[in-house]
């Protein structure tokens, strides 16, 4: 069968390459570039602890060491400290990386991959596509044509395979405008991010809002200054100034030695695309959604895209395509973003108002403060990963149902598990591989080799209703899971959102729930109790 053809060699159409290389999918990543990225230390992400997890388990590579984890977090209101947030094992801070630093990963894991082409210097020009398959042609020194069976559009904000597609792209333009610049310095907060809104040395003009400083390794900081509605030119003489400025009224008086690096205008749009899939052709990161206003991470966004979509496409790649699987690749995704930006939308007008009654309302600078917190820090509504609790592959009414601290269609926690082999791992380095994950919470287990419980209790009647279903699924075993009771079993789809958890083992409502996630019947009557206990028992044989 043909590759899947990836347009655009940004942070999500690598990783997107990367996840499918590990379903044994093969791809073939169009980059219009020389196949490497300059520099740009201005240019940083802010990366939760699922994203990083997911890029470090398909790359191979620690990040923490390519990145910022910061110590604290600290929101200031002129001179006032309003929040302060210490970092530590149970509440780990965000990585701050520099966004070359993170596709140079990417690349080095993609040139050890031999399921993935980079055909580079090849600029995208046209797409066509029937019932079998994608052809793309490209431009460049070697202009040729690709042909593939699906074709994901990661090209960016001003994607070509959107506008083939003709697919409209509407929303608001420069949501908020920031000066940034990047610099060596020794600031008085080390490896503390800091929030500074009104700081006392601007007392008036509406530029006097706020300040985000980020730490990065070695002594970097990256400072972003909001900046007024309109568009004034930035000079490199603002720049300076407001640098020099700001890291004066930070040491009390002493403007302290710095360094330079790099400076820019970041610009926050709200975009969503109209569709994300047309037949064969799909639309992720960038080139499908564009936010990040409040703090956020638009990038994060993307690459939960690409965890969302690989392993539909791995499935259909493999077993043939169903169309309500790849469907809900747009009903899932495209929702969350709706989410996200209607969260900042309600809130934009509370922090960017510059007045009215709720200024005077009691307690309200604080409130708001955290708000914005929140989307710095990926809390809250504004920074929370999206659940899909309205996806088309959630299963209908199961009679088995348990209540447990993730509802259906959240991100799982991340607990420790025994694997099939016996070795103890991460809940979430088992995902990304394709396969569905049936746990079970059997507190105790962990203080006896697997080889005594494997065949004890309710484990065989398990093991053999997981060989049954209509995927593969792997079997895991955990000692407890926040809200768990025992013996309950949960379903975890690939990319680690929950489908389901049942009280007990109950085989007719783990095929259900797996035959939805699959994108098949939805019904919880899709298996009866005695189809699923003869197939189980086959299974088993």
């Amino acid at each position: 069968m043909d590759p899947v053809i990836i347009t655009g060699a940004g942070p999500v159409g690598l990783t997107l390459a990367l996840a499918l290389a590990r379903q044994e999918v093969p791809c073939v990543v169009l980059d219009e570039g020389p196949g490497k990225d300059e520099p740009r230390p201005a240019r940083t992400v802010l990366l939760r602890e699922d994203t990083v997890a997911l890029l470090e388990r398909l790359t191979g590579t620690p990040l923490t060491g390519l990145g910022s984890r910061w110590a604290g977090w600290r929101s200031m209101r002129r001179k006032q400290v309003i929040r302060e947030v210490e970092f530590g094992d149970t509440d780990p801070a965000p990585l701050h990386i520099a966004q070359h630093e993170l596709t140079g990963a990417l690349r080095t894991a993609l040139a050890r991959e031999s399921l993935v082409k980079v055909a580079v210097d090849s600029r995208l020009d046209g797409i066509e596509q029937e019932s079998s398959g994608v052809t793309a042609h490209t431009r460049g020194p070697s202009g040729t044509w690709w042909r593939g069976s699906y074709l994901v559009g990661c090209d960016g904000p001003r994607s070509t395979v959107r506008k083939l597609q003709d697919i409209r792209f509407p929303g608001r333009t420069a949501v908020e405008r920031y000066a940034v610049a990047t610099l060596r310095t020794e600031l008085p907060w080390a490896d503390e991010a800091l929030l500074h809104r009104m700081p006392p040395w601007r007392t008036s003009g509406p530029s006097a809002g706020e300040i985000v400083g980020r730490p990065l390794p070695d002594g970097v900081w990256r400072l972003d200054w909001l900046l007024p509605p309109g568009k004034d030119l930035v000079t490199p003489e603002l720049l300076v100034n407001r640098v020099r400025e700001t890291l004066t009224g930070w040491a009390e008086g002493v403007t302290p030695a710095y360094e330079l690096l790099d400076t820019g205008v970041h610009t926050v749009h709200h975009r969503l695309a109209r569709r994300w899939r047309v037949g064969r052709v799909f639309l992720a990161g960038d080139a499908a959604h564009l936010s990040g206003a409040l703090g956020t991470q638009g990038l994060e966004e993307g690459l939960r895209d690409a965890d969302n979509l690989a392993w539909k496409l791995a499935l259909a790649w493999h077993h043939g395509p169903r169309d309500s699987l790849l469907d809900s690749y747009q009903g899932e995704r495209r929702a969350a973003i709706v989410a996200r930006l209607r969260a900042a939308d309600q809130v934009l007008p509370l922090l960017r108002g510059g007045g009215g009654l709720r200024s005077y309302v009691p307690g309200s600078s604080r409130g708001n403060d955290t708000l914005l917190a929140d989307g710095h820090l990926g809390r809250g509504a504004l920074g929370t990963p999206g659940a899909y609790a309205g996806s088309p592959l959630t299963p209908g009414p199961l009679a088995g149902e348990a209540t447990v601290g993730t509802p259906p269609g959240a991100p799982v926690t991340d607990v420790r598990v025994t694997a099939e082999d016996g070795t103890f791992v991460r809940l979430r380095d088992r995902l990304g591989r394709g396969a569905l994950l049936v746990v079970l919470i059997a507190p105790g287990t962990g203080v006896w080799e697997r080889k005594h419980w494997v065949t004890a209790g309710i484990m065989p009647r398990l093991a053999a209703a997981v060989t049954a279903l209509p995927h593969h699924a792997e079997l895991l075993v955990a000692e407890a899971y926040p809200g768990a009771a025992a013996h309950t079993v949960l379903l975890v789809r690939p990319d680690g959102h929950l489908v389901t958890a049942l009280s007990g083992v109950r085989p007719a409502d783990l095929y259900a729930a797996a035959e939805a996630a699959l994108g098949g019947a939805t019904a919880a009557a899709t298996a009866t109790e005695e189809d699923a206990e003869a197939g189980a028992a086959a299974g088993s044989r």
